[in-house]
């Protein structure tokens, strides 16, 4: 003889499944709703480097929150100093990333303290010393 329970049991499952749905449903308007209002917590800066030197050549970022620098290098590999090569330092915060030629690199790290920092490229074209290949960094 077979227990009447059964049905029971399976309508309750499948009402707390649609109720789940319906809550995670909400959940996710409401993210799509509040995302534009919601301030991230991470910087981005997207710089093209050359022989000409850094477009944009200042970025702006805050103490203590990540920053992602997309590197876009528009040299090739003819460029006679370096290869072709570009890179990304600041010693401030150990920061020394590379990016081959007519390549695209992101990469993330954490300024930590307020204050004007030089970023440069040190593999070609006279490195921090050539006002072309070093920009500011500015974190406040």
């Amino acid at each position: 003889m077979k227990s009447k329970q059964a049905p029971k049991a399976t309508s309750k499952k499948s009402a707390i499944l649609i109720g789940l749905a319906g809550l995670t449903v909400v959940a996710l308007a409401a993210a799509m709703f509040l995302a534009p209002y919601i301030r991230s917590a991470r910087s981005e800066a997207t710089l093209e480097i050359s022989m000409s030197g850094w477009s944009p050549a200042v970025i702006n970022a805050k103490a203590g929150e990540p920053v992602a620098v997309t590197m876009i290098n528009m040299d090739n590999q003819f460029h006679t100093d370096g290869g072709g090569w570009h890179g990304f330092t600041v010693p401030a915060f150990g920061v020394d990333e590379r990016v081959a030629p007519k390549q695209t690199r992101t990469f993330t790290f954490t300024p930590t303290k307020a204050g004007e920092y030089v970023f440069y490229c040190g593999i070609c074209c006279g490195g921090k010393e050539n006002p072309f290949m070093r920009g500011k960094l500015i974190v406040n």
